[in-house]
């Protein structure tokens, strides 16, 4: 997408809230049908679908945690790059409470995804019942409400005070932000950790790594990140983002991209490489069984097209300021994401083979299809950008923003 094709078609003059009411009808239609189907499969396997479950429900929530995380670091630090995704950000973490919602199947599926949370297991585990003082159903439930309950509340306040803004420009407000989101990024990143152990790395309760929150989180931000670069890219023709969108603008998202690919690569290379040189077998039983075939050339392919590849495309200029290639780039990031989502989680249930079910592909789709109903409901509520935010005062005046 090129600063041409970024720019034109605006569509109505003036337009700022786009009805995307046909977005949401479909999105809603299939999320409930593909979960549906995948209901009735469950009739047969419960254990397959809240494996599936699992998988697709890190990876949209994953989304709308993420985009709290990248909407708090714009607010602290400011950028243009955040200018043109704030709204996409504020929606996606606005989906927070769908995602709540969708987190409730899961706790009647723990017994089929969580050896601690099997009472057979844990009676002939000694090392299950030393965790048991955390690793219990109640407690994880609390804490997992406790997650929400912050990150809805930042969410909202965040939600609010720009919305005030958009009404009244105050600068206060920016303020209020700024002053919100730094120790807030802070505990965000505590509970995104927490949340991380729990939900992922608990799946095998004998494995530990002290780097695992920090991998989850920086997938979770590149993720997001990805997923707002192709909502720019469909609001492309929009008024007013058509107004401020341009090579300049695609080439500072393409730059962020590239800085959370090179983190998530660092992060996870650093964990095995880490753990491999300790040679602990408590440690390092979890990579054993990811390196048999065909495990390990599903690694290698995650090597490949979730870094080397990026990497590569995301060092030159040009994949940066061409738009059509940076949103093709980001919607396979989008994949990577949940491929790699697939391995880290399923390798669990499979430890000697590898088996992919329909549901492992249609369950992702259902939960899909209604958070992004939820999306969608909340994007078609705010204007496209953030026209009184003191910090771009005038950015959608004529000639303003080719000197941004």
């Amino acid at each position: 997408m090129s600063h041409s094709v970024a720019a034109g078609g605006h569509g109505q003059p003036g337009r700022e809230a786009p009805d995307f009411a046909k977005f949401q009808r479909g999105f809603l239609i299939l999320g409930l049908l593909a979960l549906g189907a995948c209901l009735i499969g469950a009739l047969g396997s419960r254990a397959q679908f809240f494996h599936a479950y699992l998988v697709g429900y890190l990876f949209w929530a994953g989304i709308a945690i993420g985009c709290l995380g990248l909407l708090m670091l714009h607010h602290l630090v400011g950028g243009w790059w955040g200018y043109v995704i704030q709204r996409i950000l504020e929606s996606g973490a606005r989906t927070l409470p769908v995602a709540a919602l969708l987190f409730i199947p899961l706790l009647f599926g723990l017994g089929h995804l969580y050896q601690w949370a099997q009472p057979e297991a844990v009676a002939a585990n000694h090392l299950l019942q030393h965790k048991a003082v955390y690793l219990n159903v109640p407690f994880f439930a609390v804490r997992a409400a406790l997650y929400f309950f912050l990150w809805i509340g930042a969410a909202q306040l965040l939600s609010k005070w720009s919305a005030e803004q958009d009404r009244t420009g105050a600068p206060a407000l920016t303020r209020k932000l700024q002053v919100l989101s730094g120790p807030g990024l802070v505990f965000f990143g505590l509970t995104v950790t927490f949340a991380a152990v729990d939900w992922a790395m608990s799946v095998e309760p004998e494995w530990f790594s002290s780097i695992f929150g920090g991998v989850f989180l920086v997938g979770q931000a590149l993720a997001a990140l990805a997923f707002a670069i192709l909502m720019v890219g469909l609001l492309a023709d929009r008024r007013p983002l058509a107004e401020v969108l341009s090579p300049a603008r695609f080439h500072d998202l393409g730059n962020l991209l590239l800085a959370f690919v090179m983190l998530w690569a660092y992060f996870a290379f650093s964990q095995l490489l880490i753990i491999w040189s300790g040679n602990l077998p408590e440690e390092i039983h979890w990579y054993l069984h990811r390196m048999h075939e065909p495990w390990r050339s599903f690694a290698f392919f995650l090597i490949a097209f979730h870094f080397v590849v990026p990497f590569l495309l995301l060092l030159c200029r040009f994949t940066k300021q061409h738009g059509r290639l940076l949103l093709v780039l980001a919607g396979g990031l989008l994949a990577m994401r949940a491929l790699d989502l697939f391995w880290l989680i399923t390798p669990t249930f499979h430890e000697h083979g590898f088996d992919v079910h329909w549901m492992d592909l249609l369950v992702p789709v259902g939960i899909g299809g209604l958070w992004l109903a939820a999306f969608f409901w909340q994007l078609r509520s705010r204007p496209l950008l953030p026209a009184q935010d003191p910090r771009f005062a005038g950015a959608l005046e004529p000639g303003q923003e080719a000197h941004a």
